[in-house]
């Protein structure tokens, strides 16, 4: 099959959306396909090539409501990339951004085998996007399948409430490759934990949305002694990347400065974190309990062995569709709470590998962990070595039949082919 993917960013930016579709695109490249990505051009990206998936920049960002940022020139290139090359298989990911978005008004005039991953339409309360989605629910229409990450979610109630039907549930996961083997490196030797410390991690680029600020506060109340809190956030690479993300950030401070006067911190955490961590690592509740708050930039295979050596995974995240991370800390046998945001409640019930966290959750779509139960809750998890144990082992089952992407790109595979065959698409792959 020839396969067409759009997403907003891809390699070498690596958050979420694109770890995804790196992981699909490579994987089906190696099951025989030839997959395009469609994403933003990168100054830093020097193939066209990667890995297999051949790479279409395009100097392009932004979305349909709020404008786009580009040359005229450059949309009619990409509309007419959609509509002249021959695709057998389209897959948008992820709506409110560019990629997706410019494809919307031109659905029918697209030959190929449309899909659509929608990935949690955030902004679907927003009054600013009353007329998007609107028209959304025609939209979804003229794709041959809407794939969703999770079965109760916003995106797919939306789905359900407007009678739109081609749906299917294929969820994340995390990859085998990477924690099924060794990787080789003593990461608590390296970062100068003690052995005897409980290592309790965070993994999350410091956008301001992580929920870093309440992880800390968490951690830090917490009446536990000799415990390390590694939170391993990376920068974003890409200059693109970066404006989208500040303005989404700028955007939603805005909207929710009523609700959080006083109590919300700039984004750009990743100084704010490491000022933390110096006043945390000098405090009393440091001292006097031998806690340690560690903020790290690691490669990938030092922040998988970081899940390795962890103890705990600890994730109060403001908001969220399908967290990736959740899977990894899954296959990496480490338990983990989480506050509730996207399907992590869902996740928890697939793998009961979880704890969810007191949260309290707006309109907006943030949500915030309520710092004090959440204390008491990794307390008592801290604690409770045998719930631990069977939680990570349950966590690591349920992850090794289920979501591991090998799993997850043979559903893509299966679904692409029924479509491109005229059968109809293969039973929900939810658990």
């Amino acid at each position: 099959m020839k396969i067409l993917h759009t997403v907003e960013f891809y390699t070498p930016s690596s958050n979420g959306m694109q770890q995804v579709v790196k992981q699909l695109s490579e994987r089906l490249v190696k099951a025989g396909h030839i997959v395009t990505v469609a994403t933003s051009h990168d100054n830093a990206r020097k193939e066209v090539i990667i890995n297999g998936v051949k790479i279409e920049g395009f100097k392009i960002s932004g979305k349909a409501v709020g404008g786009y940022n580009s040359e005229i020139s450059e949309i009619k290139r990409y509309e007419n990339f959609l509509i002249n090359s021959n695709f057998d298989i389209i897959t948008n990911f992820a709506a409110q951004q560019w990629a997706t978005d410019l494809a919307l008004p031109i659905l029918q005039n697209l030959h190929a085998i449309k899909v659509f991953v929608p990935t949690g339409f955030s902004e679907l309360n927003s009054l600013k996007f009353k007329t998007y989605y609107e028209n959304m629910k025609t939209w979804m229409r003229y794709y041959d399948m809407n794939v969703f990450l999770s079965n109760d979610y916003g995106d797919i109630n939306f789905a359900r409430e407007n009678g739109i039907f081609k749906t299917v549930v294929i969820a994340n996961g995390a990859s085998s490759e990477e924690f099924i083997v060794d990787p080789g490196i003593n990461l608590r030797r390296q970062l100068q934990i003690p052995s005897s410390n409980f290592l309790i991690l965070h993994v999350g680029t410091h956008t301001g949305l992580k929920g870093h600020t309440q992880a800390i506060k968490i951690f830090k109340k917490a009446k536990i002694s000799n415990a390390t809190f590694l939170i391993v956030g990376n920068h974003v690479t890409s200059k693109i990347s970066i404006i989208a993300t500040s303005k989404f950030i700028i955007k939603t401070l805005a909207n929710l400065f009523s609700h959080f006067s006083g109590k919300v911190h700039f984004p750009a955490c990743w100084f704010t974190c490491h000022s933390k961590m110096r006043l945390f690592n000098l405090s009393f509740p440091s001292i006097s309990r031998s806690k340690q708050l560690l903020v790290k930039n690691l490669t990938r295979k030092e922040t998988i062995a970081a899940y390795m050596a962890a103890d705990l995974f600890l994730f109060p995240s403001n908001i969220e569709c399908s967290p990736i991370v959740l899977f990894e800390a899954m296959a990496s046998k480490t338990p983990f709470l989480t506050t509730d945001v996207g399907n992590a409640k869902e996740i928890i019930s697939w793998s009961k590998s979880g704890l969810l966290l007191p949260t309290k959750k707006f309109k907006s779509g943030i949500s915030i962990a309520d710092v004090d139960g959440s204390a008491v809750i990794l307390k008592n998890i801290c604690t409770d070595v045998k719930l631990r144990e069977e939680m990570k082992s349950s966590g690591f089952e349920v992850w090794q039949r289920n979501y591991t992407w090998e799993k997850i790109s043979s559903s893509y595979e299966t679904l692409y082919y029924s479509l491109l065959h005229g059968r109809e698409a293969p039973a929900n792959n939810s658990l």
